[in-house]
Order: C-alpha cells, then sequence, then structure tokens
C-alpha cells in the first residue's frame, strides 16, 4: 500500500527490527534509529562551519568584531567549565576543550576568511576529530570502575563511588539489579546505610528501595527497586482463598507490592525443609492488626484439618462472628490463663502420640484417621485405627493484657516446645518490647507479621538483617493501616524486606464471615481425643462446656422457653409462699455474708465451697487475689486462704501452673494426679 508515492513502510513508519517485505525500509530505519544518537557533533561542526562563513561576510574587516569575538569566546569556554562541576571530571574537561576550540576557529573564520591559510584544514581534521570523540564518548558510556556513566553515577552520587551496578532484571513493576562494591573498601552495610539516599536520588519512598546482601559475600547483593506502589489500593476481602484445603497449604493473606500473593505456612514440610513456626503479629493503634489477624484466622478456619483455641480480651469485638469456627474461645484473665495451662498439658500428650505413630513432626496425614502400619502405635505391625489428630492454632490476642495478668514468661514454655507437637502460638499485641515478653518467649516465635509501628519499635518487630535490608515499618506508623512486612520459613528470604497489605474487611463481608464460621462448625475438624482429654484433665469443664456461651439457638421452641428457668423447676408455683426456716438453714452459703467470723471448721468449709463454684464456672486457675472479696465478706484475711491454697495442693486439690502464687485446680472427675 502506498501514501503519496512512499510505502508505509520507508523511512522513520518502519519499526526498528520488526520484519518487512521490502526489507529495505526495515534495513534503512534501523541505521537511521542507530545513527541518531551520533548525529548531535557532525550537525555541530557543520553549524559552525556555516556560521563562520557568514559571520566573516560582516565582520573580516572590524576591529572590534575581533576583540568581541575573542573575549566571546574565552567567556564561553569559562562558562562551560563552571556549568560542568557537577559532572565528572572527564566530561567538564571534554566539554571545555571542544568549547575552546569550536569558538576559536569561529573567531578566525569570522575575522579572517573560513578559507584563509591553515583554517579549512584545520576546520576538516579538527572538527571531524572532535565529532567523533564525542561518539567515541558515547559508545563507551558503561559504568566505569569509579561507577559512573556520562555524568556522575548513582552510585557516585550517594557515596558509594568504585561500586559497580551490573545489567538489572526487569520484572513487571519491580527492577532487580546486582551490585558489587570495591574490594577491601566497602560493604554490604555502607550500601544499607545509604538505602534512604539511594531513595531520594530516585525520587521514591524509603521502602521502594532495599538491598539484598549475597549470604556467601561482604561485597555482592541485589538493589531492589519498586517504583509504583501498587498497595496503595485497598484490596477488600472476598472469602478464603482455598476452602477446605490442608492447613499444610500456604494462607493467603494479603499481597506484596508488586501484585504477587503474600504466603504464610504454619506447619512444617520435611519434603521442603520447611520448619514449624509460631507467628508474632506485632503493630500500633490503626495500623490494621485486627483486619491481618482476621485475613489469617479465616484462612485458617476454611482449612479442614486445623482446630482452634483462641483468646480475646477484648471479649471478641473484631472477631464475633467467627466464635462458633473457634472450637475454644475465652476471654482474658483467668480463663485464659486456665487455657495456657491446657495448652502445657496438650503437648506432652501429642507429642507422645505422634511419637508412637511414626511422626518426628505434624503432617496433614496425621489429621486422618491412622489406617497405614507406617504410622501405627500397633505393636503387631497392623494399621491401628487410631482417630487422626488435627493441627492446633492457639491464637493469644491482644496478648499485652495477658502478659500484665500473668507475667511476661507466660508463653515461654509453649513457644519452645509447642512446634514438635503440632501447635502453632500466635500471639498479636503492639508493642513486643521486652518489658512486656521476656527475651525467651520473642527469641521463640520464627514468624513475625509486623505493621506500621513507631520507628523506636522497629527492632522489637523485626530482625536486624530486615531493617538493614530495607524494611522501615516505622514509616507508615498508622498512615497506611494493612501495611505490613512479613518474614516467616517457607518465605524467600530476599522477600523479608518487601512490603505487603493485607485484605480489608468492611462491615458488609460480616455476613460471609458468618457463613465461614457456620462451615467451620458443622464440617471442620474435632478435636482429637488425646487433645480433649489432656485439656479436660487440666481445667475440666471449662473444656467440656466450652461451646456453652457460643451456641445459638437451634429452633422456635428453644426461644419459647424462658431461659431462666431450670427444667427441674418448670412446674413450681413462683407465686407460692416460701417455707419456714427450719433448723439448720442458716448454714453458710458461698458469696453470702454471714454477719459472724466463721469457726476454723466453717471457714474450711467455705474454702472448699469457693473451690467448687470456682470450678463450675470454669476458673480453673487460682490465687490469693481472687479470694479478695470473698475474704472480705466472710472476714479472712489473705494469709489465712494462702495457707489454705498450700494445704489444697498438699492435698492434691490444687497443682502448680509455674508461677508463685497462682494454682491450678484439679477438676473433680478426675484423679489428683492427671
Amino acid at each position: 500500500m502506498t501514501r503519496n508515492g512512499m510505502n508505509e513502510t520507508d523511512g522513520v513508519l518502519a519499526v526498528p527490527g520488526t520484519a518487512n517485505t521490502g526489507g529495505g525500509g526495515s534495513v534503512r530505519s534501523y541505521l537511521l534509529h542507530r545513527a541518531k544518537p551520533h548525529l548531535p557533533p557532525w550537525l555541530t561542526v557543520g553549524g559552525v562551519g556555516l556560521a563562520g562563513g557568514g559571520a566573516s561576510l560582516l565582520w573580516s574587516d572590524s576591529a572590534a568584531a575581533g576583540v568581541g569575538l575573542t573575549l566571546s569566546s574565552v567567556a564561553l569556554t569559562a562558562v562551560t567549565w563552571w556549568a560542568g562541576r557537577s559532572t565528572s571530571a572527564q566530561r567538564r574537561l571534554h566539554s571545555a576543550i571542544t568549547v575552546a576550540a569550536g569558538s576559536s576557529w569561529f573567531t578566525a573564520a569570522s575575522l579572517a576568511g573560513p578559507l584563509t591559510g591553515p583554517l579549512p584544514d584545520l576546520y576538516l581534521m579538527g572538527g571531524a576529530t572532535l565529532a567523533l570523540s564525542w561518539n567515541v564518548r558515547l559508545l563507551m558510556r558503561t559504568p566505569d570502575s569509579a561507577g559512573e556513566t556520562g555524568d556522575k553515577g548513582l552510585l557516585a552520587k550517594v557515596g558509594l563511588a568504585r561500586a559497580q551496578i551490573g545489567a538489572g532484571r526487569v520484572e513487571p513493576n519491580r527492577v532487580t539489579a546486582p551490585v558489587a562494591l570495591a574490594p577491601g573498601e566497602q560493604t554490604n552495610d555502607d550500601v544499607s546505610k545509604a538505602l534512604p539516599h539511594i531513595a531520594s536520588a530516585l525520587d521514591v519512598p524509603r521502602n521502594a528501595v532495599r538491598y539484598q546482601p549475597d549470604p556467601d559475600s561482604e561485597r555482592r547483593g541485589e538493589l531492589v527497586i519498586v517504583p509504583e506502589d501498587m498497595l496503595r489500593y485497598v484490596v477488600e476481602w472476598e472469602g478464603p482463598s482455598l476452602p477446605g484445603g490442608s492447613i499444610a497449604d500456604p494462607l493467603v493473606i494479603g499481597r506484596y507490592d508488586d501484585g504477587s500473593p503474600l504466603y504464610l505456612w504454619l506447619p512444617g514440610d520435611p519434603k521442603e525443609k520447611r520448619n514449624s513456626t509460631h507467628v508474632l503479629i506485632a503493630g500500633g493503634t490503626g495500623s490494621g492488626k485486627g483486619d491481618a489477624a482476621l485475613n489469617l484466622q479465616t484462612e485458617i478456619l476454611s482449612r479442614k484439618d486445623v482446630i482452634m483455641w483462641f483468646s480475646d480480651p477484648k471479649s471478641f469485638q473484631d472477631f464475633r462472628p467467627l466464635l462458633p469456627g473457634y472450637d475454644w474461645a475465652v476471654e482474658g484473665g483467668a480463663p485464659t490463663e486456665g487455657m495456657v495451662e491446657a495448652i502445657k498439658a496438650a503437648i506432652p500428650a501429642r507429642t507422645r502420640w505422634l511419637g508412637a505413630h511414626s511422626y518426628r513432626q505434624w503432617l496433614p496425614e496425621a489429621a486422618q484417621q491412622q489406617t497405614d502400619p507406617a504410622h501405627s502405635c500397633s505393636k503387631d505391625g497392623t494399621a491401628c485405627g487410631c482417630p487422626g489428630m488435627p493441627f492446633l492454632v492457639a491464637w493469644m490476642e491482644e496478648a499485652a493484657n495477658t502478659l500484665r495478668y500473668m507475667d511476661d514468661s507466660a508463653f515461654t514454655g509453649i513457644a519452645q516446645e509447642a512446634r514438635s507437637a503440632g501447635i502453632s502460638l500466635v500471639i498479636s499485641l503492639q508493642r513486643p518490647s521486652y518489658d512486656q515478653m521476656s527475651t525467651s518467649t520473642r527469641a521463640s516465635l520464627p514468624s513475625v507479621i509486623a505493621l506500621g509501628c513507631a520507628p523506636d519499635d522497629e527492632g522489637f518487630c523485626l530482625p536486624d538483617e530486615v531493617l538493614a535490608a530495607g524494611a522501615h515499618p516505622g514509616a507508615w506508623r498508622n498512615r497506611r493501616p494493612g501495611y505490613c512486612y512479613v518474614v516467616s520459613p517457607g518465605i524467600p528470604e530476599d522477600r523479608y524486606a518487601s512490603p505487603g497489605r493485607t485484605q480489608h474487611f468492611p462491615d458488609r463481608v460480616v455476613p460471609m464471615l458468618e457463613v465461614l464460621a457456620d462451615w467451620a462448625a458443622r464440617n471442620g475438624a474435632r478435636p482429637d481425643p488425646i487433645t480433649a482429654k489432656a485439656a479436660e484433665s487440666v481445667v475440666g469443664n471449662a473444656y467440656t462446656d466450652r461451646k456453652a456461651g457460643t451456641q445459638q439457638p437451634d429452633g422456635e421452641d428453644d426461644m419459647d422457653q424462658s431461659p431462666l428457668v431450670d427444667p427441674e423447676d418448670v412446674d413450681i408455683d413462683p407465686e407460692a409462699e416460701l417455707p419456714e426456716a427450719e433448723q439448720g438453714d442458716d448454714a453458710p452459703i458461698f458469696g453470702q455474708d454471714t454477719g459472724r467470723k466463721p469457726s476454723p471448721e466453717e471457714a474450711r468449709a467455705l474454702f472448699a465451697q469457693a473451690l467448687e463454684e470456682f470450678e463450675r464456672n470454669g476458673q480453673m486457675v487460682v490465687g490469693p487475689k481472687d479470694f479478695q472479696d470473698w475474704c472480705d465478706r466472710h472476714r479472712l484475711s489473705r494469709p489465712w486462704v494462702s495457707a489454705r491454697l498450700t494445704e489444697a495442693y498438699r492435698e492434691g486439690r490444687l497443682k502448680e501452673t509455674g508461677k508463685t502464687g497462682r494454682w491450678r485446680i484439679v477438676p473433680t472427675l478426675t484423679p489428683a494426679d492427671a
């Protein structure tokens, strides 16, 4: 096809490097494309020659013009030298020599004529030499040993002169370039310290620039630049990523800044050489910690081989729609203290079962009925048929409250021992400082979801090497809810310093959460006999009656009957006169002030009733402070209660909890040595 007598593929209409039926157009376009960068020096030489010839017609006989042109030549050279102070020394000198030579020839040609004496030869030889010198400079424009290109290089500008940047790997919204530092002069720490300056030079946020050191070299690594912040777009939760899958499959809790999914694993995988993990969720007020927790919890509850024990001192404010999906949910204080004791008891029971069935760690096969002789506790080598053991997630929300109630080492034993038992501990709190959580507990939490925080708190949330690589949660504070860094087994280490963002949970997804919780209650895993027995042995009906507070009425009949009337008392007339008091009816009743100090025998009976009442209420861990009001009512002292607690421990009614002054009630339906 032709247009104005010219083929469509002629000249610049053809795209360089593309196929062309005519052939010639493509070649011409390619050559022109390659020649364009080298044309300006030659055009400048030609322009100076034409200007010198024209100027000679005006000023060949003018002495004043000679003076003016000479001064102009000197001034132009000086300005060129001054303007080049921010460039490399080589470029500055080259530019000044070029301007001096060109302006000198122009002055001579203007006064004497361009064809006078040696001027034509100087023009042809000198002009061609200068033009070629700039062409050569353009061809050689690659990083040299000083880390510079045609002008002062990026690394030289940020104080890393002599470092070299190799060819970058370009991905969608991500550029990765290898960096080689000057041997013996620079280290990877120098690059980490220069990251804010690199971000400034590139005019991008600090979090957009990261550096991943080479673990086998102190002078090599990769510089990662993410030019566009894709996390600024809020993504709402649309449902779990893998309903009905295994807890061993990756849990999707958001996305990275390059758009890829943000994964987390809880159980270990021997094939992938990935260990089981505990998780710390840390972030200041308003940082999106609640949404991060909902992302992880909805993923957990949607899996078929896991149960969750959940503690929340805030009365399940953010998580009430999910209550039916938990196997056991308690509020803070003493109920959480009992849950911690139950977890401690479950650890040896579960590891014993796993070991008896030849599991060195929890695997998805452990959650199934044991029909494989290779995983059998039968002594004759046949399949034992034992029920499976689901994975257990013990979640401590707003854990700072629990740590204050118990002590800073409340979770230390669990964190150090639970992973081998197929238990993951999740601790969520605002500031995981060492005055709130013991260093032993913090060191036993390999995974962390670090949301926005105060700059001074970054070191409590992330490892030093991740901060050195460019992670900076303190830059967000609470201004970017959901922004986070995730450090966990299974995630490539070069991703640790890459920011991500969790999905958002608006109010309109509450019905979806309720559907998920209902699915988990009907189709999710059930507690195995081993774990259930261990929990019952230490907290009794606090575990056996755990669903009483989360069950909803099943039908209209339940709604018609008053919840305040015991079924055994439905025939009692509420208007009938009470019978007269008989002798002996003034015996002490728990919680009732008798008006006098009880005798030693009565006091011991009251104390025994108090322990029974605590057990009925599901409070299985007690101490003198729990009897404070009781002591006031019965005119008994706190030291007296402490002595009775010690007696009850000796009698087997109580057991130690590992914390001074706190005792665990032994359920009355289990042996004292359970």
